[in-house]
């Protein structure tokens, strides 16, 4: 069968090629009974996937159900798959036969599988391993032919490292692994999701299909989609019942559904923790260095200072170096602004700007001046640094409030830290902002 064949068999909307690249291998595995792991986030057709894979294998024509780990009870999971002896515990009337026994040549699909167990993963792995098992309160070791397919929102290597998912069910799970894309990657398939649903809904309850103009496509292909293909559904079916048009606009559509508009960005685990000890400790190395380079223009200054003072040192007069600075830039500029052939003559330029006695007292004379400018020149003052932190931090508290006016949010961004830090800085060191 085709790949689009496939799509059209099991109702699949989409052209995306991370979407196709799933199918190719769910495709190429239906036929063996290799164990697959389907992995993608919540709402994304995880099941869609494993019905595929079993449709298209040679178990076909034989049993197939898709069991939720989360949503079975951990008392009674072990005996929902495996089976129970009467009387194994309370509750155990008769004698019960597990998933895996009533479906022997079939397919079971274990969605959510981060949620089981850890002794019910040791019962599945051995089911894995060689494929028996045994039936809680039981003795006797039973054979069963399932295949297994499973699917997981969530990290399994994470739960690994937090010791509640054993790595050797993980490994045996992951023989074949097929990434299910999210929504979100998948824009180019977003409209059309829609339009689908739109016209499935408009069949069902026999009344218009909505659609939407080109802004509110922008809108909803721009958006995060946390619940995925659920829901855009859901938002279809609400769309529908809540609107008179049969084209939205933006405004229509934001009306209904504003969070549309929001931007679900992902943020950084224990931020404020972050805050307290790696933004702490960089602030720290920030203020340290200021305070060496404050330290070493201090040092600078008395250096200048003494090598005036002690040899009768002094500078030329600004005003009239500043003067013909100024003209020797223009003329630079003239120069590479202006054809060769039209250029001025540079001794002319020199001559016209700047007198010849003028200008070799600029260029030659030394800087060996009279003492009557020395009392221009004033040691420099050193002065006794506050080296306390948080006497650092307020000071640079209350110059970025200074600096942007009072914003906080803005004065929190060129600190580099949170409003909400900021916030308490402010309370903290009773800052006047």
């Amino acid at each position: 069968m085709t790949l689009q064949g496939v799509k059209q068999r099991f109702g699949i909307v989409g052209r995306s090629e991370t979407l196709d690249r799933a199918l190719s291998t769910a495709m190429r595995v239906a036929n063996t009974d290799l164990t697959v792991l389907i992995r993608g986030e919540s709402g994304v057709g995880k099941e869609v996937f494993s019905k595929i894979i079993h449709e298209l294998s040679k178990r076909k024509h034989n049993k197939f159900i898709a069991l939720n780990c989360g949503a079975l009870p951990e008392g009674t999971i072990n005996s929902e798959l495996f089976g129970h002896e009467k009387g194994s515990f309370t509750g155990a009337t008769a004698d019960r036969n597990g998933y895996f026994e009533t479906l022997d040549g079939g397919t079971i699909f274990l969605d959510e599988i981060g949620e089981m167990p850890l002794d019910t993963q040791s019962y599945l792995l051995r089911v894995l391993e060689s494929g028996e098992f045994i039936k809680v309160g039981a003795s006797k070791t039973l054979k069963t032919d399932v295949r297994i397919v499973a699917a997981t929102n969530v990290d399994l290597e994470e739960l690994i490292k937090k010791g509640k998912f054993r790595e050797d069910l993980y490994y045996r799970l992951n023989t074949v692994p097929i990434n299910v894309p999210a929504l979100h990657e998948r824009r180019e398939d977003i409209y059309m999701l829609f339009r689908r649903f739109a016209i499935d809904f408009s069949e069902k309850y026999r009344s218009e299909s909505v659609a939407l103009d080109d802004r509110a496509q922008m809108v909803i292909e721009n958006y995060r989609w946390p619940g995925n293909i659920r829901e855009l559904k859901n938002l279809v079916e609400q769309l529908s019942v809540m609107t008179d048009k049969q084209l939205v606009d933006a405004e229509a559509l934001l009306d209904i559904a504003p969070r549309l508009i929001k931007r679900n960005l992902p943020a950084l685990a224990d931020q404020q923790n972050s805050e307290s000890t790696s933004g702490f400790q960089e602030r720290e190395l920030l203020f340290k260095f200021l305070l060496e380079m404050k330290t070493d223009l201090n040092d600078l200054k008395s250096l200048v200072y003494e090598l005036i003072n002690n040899n009768d040192l002094s500078v030329p007069d600004m005003q009239r170096l500043s003067k013909s600075t100024d003209s020797l830039d223009r003329y630079m500029r003239s120069e590479r602004s202006t054809p060769p052939a039209s250029r001025p003559d540079s001794n002319q330029f020199y001559n016209n700007n700047i007198d010849e006695e003028e200008g070799d007292d600029i260029m030659t004379r030394p800087i060996i001046l009279d003492h009557e400018r020395r009392s221009e020149y004033e040691n420099s003052e050193v002065v006794e640094e506050n080296l306390s932190l948080e006497s650092m931090e307020k000071d640079m508290i209350g110059k970025a409030l200074k600096k942007h006016r009072g914003r906080r949010k803005d004065a929190a961004e060129e600190l580099g830290i949170s409003e909400r830090t900021l916030y308490r800085k402010i309370k903290q060191y009773e800052i006047d902002d």
